[in-house]
C-alpha cells in the first residue's frame, strides 16, 4: 500500500503560476513510473504528465510548455505557468508500484479573475 498526499492548490489568477507537490509513505526511489493527472468538472480523469525514472517527461499537448514535472528522493512536484481557465481542476499525484497503480486524494487549483 502507498499513501499520497499532495500539497500546493488553491486559486490563481489566468496567467499565474502553482507549483504542487505530491508526497509519498515510502520513498520516491521505489516508484519506476510517476506523473500528475487532473479532472475537471464534468469530465474524466486525464493523465497530463508523465515520466519512468531516467528517461525525459511525457505531457499532454494542453500543458506543454507550461508546466514541469520534476521529482526529488522525497517528493514528486509539478510547476504550472501561464495557467488557463480550463486549468480548474482536482490534480492528483500518481505512482505505479508493484504492478499496481495510486492515486492521492487530490488538491483543488482554480483559475479564474
Amino acid at each position: 500500500q502507498v499513501q499520497l498526499v499532495e500539497s500546493g492548490g488553491g486559486s490563481v489568477q489566468p496567467g499565474g503560476s502553482l507549483r504542487l507537490s505530491c508526497a509519498p509513505s515510502l520513498s520516491m526511489s521505489r516508484f519506476y513510473l510517476t506523473g500528475w493527472y487532473r479532472q475537471s468538472p464534468g469530465k474524466e480523469r486525464e493523465l497530463i504528465a508523465s515520466t519512468a525514472d531516467g528517461t525525459a517527461a511525457w505531457y499532454d499537448a494542453g500543458v506543454k510548455g507550461r508546466f514541469t514535472l520534476s521529482r526529488d528522493n522525497t517528493n514528486l512536484y509539478l510547476q504550472m505557468n501561464n495557467l488557463k481557465p480550463e486549468g480548474t481542476a482536482v490534480y492528483s499525484c500518481y505512482v505505479a508500484f508493484d504492478g499496481e497503480p495510486y492515486w492521492g486524494q487530490g488538491t483543488q487549483v482554480t483559475v479564474s479573475y
